[in-house]
């Protein structure tokens, strides 16, 4: 059996995420949707809302599970016994920092291999990080995220 880590904070889930997802489903037997947890950084929704709505989100794909983590992504990519991690690009930046991290994942783990997927140009400027400014600032984040997100913010 194929299987996937897709990790990331989702700190909310946006339609790039999605994307990236849906495009990696056909490449494997099961994609696990990693929600990491870092002790050090205040997330702004709670880690049990962020699983929940990428719950919602994934509920009529059976390829999909999602699960809280912390610690190392190589050593629960181990517990799950996942051969693939699943990173989305959106920029040059972006390529370079996911470059290094796989690199060190090989290092560290080398039978697992990281899949990089280019962000489609009309998500490319969708980030978390500005969808939760729009949301401290009582903006309108609708286009930015899955439509069953919305309800949950």
């Amino acid at each position: 059996m194929k299987i996937a880590l897709f990790p990331g904070s989702f700190d909310p889930i946006t339609i790039a995420h999605v994307d990236i997802l849906k495009r990696a489903l056909p490449l494997f037997d099961k994609i696990v949707v990693g929600i990491g947890l870092n002790s050090s950084k205040q997330g702004f929704l709670s880690a049990d809302k962020r699983e929940e709505i990428v719950r919602k989100v994934f509920e009529q794909e059976p390829k999909v599970e999602v699960e809280l983590y912390e610690g190392l992504t190589v050593d629960f990519c181990r517990l799950i016994n996942a051969q693939y991690m699943v990173r989305g690009v959106r920029s040059v930046s972006d390529f370079e920092y996911e470059k290094a991290i796989a690199q060190i994942n090989q290092t560290m783990m080398p039978e697992v291999e990281t899949i990089i997927i280019l962000s489609k140009p009309e998500y490319s400027a969708i980030s978390s990080t500005i969808v939760r400014d729009i949301l401290r600032n009582n903006g309108d984040v609708s286009k930015f995220l899955p439509p069953q997100a919305i309800s949950f913010l």
